[in-house]
């Protein structure tokens, strides 16, 4: 270890900065963020920094360096652009047992700054040691999107009850498998969402059953979380989060195996199928197992592919969830139309082409489609969308030639669209139904009509055979 990673309390403490550039800009913003009581010494001053003077933020001192300017000071950073000058710095603070970072020279820092993630109370920091900045800002990056700003909130929490818990648990040992249990489950994820009140008062009741032992610490939640339209880099933070928590994930068809591989090892994964005319569990046996494994105190992930609230049932799910009492949270996910269609090359909505777009349902009845207004569909201007539309295709296509659209009005057929199987077909509504039959398109699929599909010749930007067979 080349370094010692320590967190120093600069709260009101001076901090001297030599140089007034740009670099001495983020320096003192680092410092000042940190409760530094800051004063940059220089001949001239970067704007920025003299803005922060003007407003009393920091002290700036206009004059060239000379080595008892050092004196007084708890952290030094030499920010010049000449080298000499800055080596004089680091030897005079080091005389005087003064840290001391030298910017891009770590062979004279007695400390360095790392790339830091804020979560305060939480702070988490990078260094490659002076190796590679750039690296440990890609790293701290990743980490960002891995811990989310709602930590230093429950962190907050925490804090609150700490005496409490202490005083309730005496066993060390359990005290922190305690912790461990209400840090990652129920109450972390209420304040992930949001509801911080209702997250101390979960909290609040975990150490009165954990004081009475009347009650399962660890209570159920269900999370219903949108997979989008297929390609893994679309899921949110957030969702893929979950999914790599989750104790159990009930999954549809339309998940696709790539996110499926990102499922933790030992978690249960239970299909439910849902493909047309095949459902391997039937709705009503679906909402059923959600709650009784939410009752068993497990982390319930509902994975569904693209949005769980557009045609995806989520709200009949929840429905159930709320009449049994059990927590749940809603997880959006990148939903079919707007993933495939730009995928595909294919504006939704185009001031020169349509202002409005319609989301539809392609599911048939008895031979009919289901609700359907053709008469205002009809109409132009706007974009058309069916989901799970491939069976009703030619239905669809001769009732809006029927009730007044153009023959030749431009229409797609987007297959498995975002991964690497995606085919695209293109036509009119009196040429795609027969296209789509000799090719041997399967479901899912996504059917878009309108005057934009003509913009995919010049959009059409996404190639499948770029992504690699296993995922990216």
């Amino acid at each position: 270890m080349d370094y010692l990673p320590i967190f120093v309390n600069l709260k009101s403490e001076p901090c001297l900065i030599v140089g007034g550039g740009s670099v001495a800009v983020r320096k003192a913003e680092t410092l000042l963020q940190a409760g530094g009581k800051v004063s940059v010494l220089a001949p001239d001053f970067h704007d920025k920094l003299l803005k922060l003077g003007d407003c009393g933020t920091l002290t700036l001192v206009r004059k060239a360096f000379q080595p008892q300017d050092v004196l007084g000071f708890k952290l030094i950073v030499a920010a010049t652009d000449d080298a000499d000058l800055n080596a004089q710095i680091a030897a005079t603070a080091k005389t005087h047992n003064i840290l001391i970072n030298v910017v891009d020279q770590p062979v004279l820092c007695t400390f360095i700054f790392p790339a830091i993630i804020d979560r305060s109370p939480i702070v988490a920091a990078v260094s490659s040691g002076g190796a590679s900045p750039v690296l440990a800002r890609i790293l701290r990056m990743r980490l960002e999107s891995l811990i989310p700003p709602a930590y230093g909130r429950l962190a907050k929490i925490a804090e609150n009850f700490r005496t409490r818990v202490k005083q309730a648990i005496e066993v060390p040992q359990a005290r922190r498998r305690f912790w461990e249990t209400v840090l990652s489950g129920s109450v972390a994820e209420l304040v992930f969402a949001g509801r911080d009140d209702e997250a101390a008062e979960r909290l609040e009741q975990a150490i009165t059953a954990q004081t009475s032992c009347t009650e399962n610490l660890n209570f159920g939640m269900v999370y219903l979380v949108g997979a989008g339209p297929g390609d893994p880099d679309l899921l949110t933070v957030r969702a893929l989060r979950l999914i790599q928590e989750a104790d159990v994930v009930v999954y549809d068809r339309l998940v696709s195996p790539e996110i499926l591989e990102l499922i933790r090892r030992d978690a249960e994964k239970i299909y439910a199928g849902k493909q047309r005319n095949d459902h391997t569990l039937p709705q009503a046996e679906i909402n059923r197992l959600l709650a009784d494994l939410a009752k068993t105190g497990k982390r319930v992930v509902r994975l569904k592919g693209g949005d769980p609230f557009i045609f995806g049932r989520g709200g009949e799910e929840i429905e159930t969830l709320m009449n049994e009492g059990i927590a749940f949270q809603v997880i959006p996910g990148i939903t079919a139309a707007s993933g495939c269609a730009a995928y595909a090359g294919i504006p939704l909505t185009h001031r020169d082409h349509a202002q409005s777009c319609t989301f539809l349902t392609g599911h048939m009845k008895d031979g009919r489609l289901i609700a359907v207004d053709w008469n205002q569909l009809s109409r132009p201007g706007q974009t058309l969308v069916f989901y799970m539309g491939l069976q009703g295709l030619p239905e669809i296509c001769s009732r809006l030639i029927k009730h007044g659209c153009p023959a030749r009005l431009p229409a797609a057929l987007v297959q498995q669209g975002t991964t690497r199987h995606q085919t695209v077909l293109t036509g009119t509504l009196q040429t795609l139904p027969d296209l789509v039959s000799q090719s041997g398109v399967k479901a899912p699929t996504l059917l878009i009509i309108g005057s934009v599909v003509t913009l995919r010749e010049k959009l059409d930007w996404f190639r499948p055979s770029d992504i690699p067979r296993h995922g990216r």
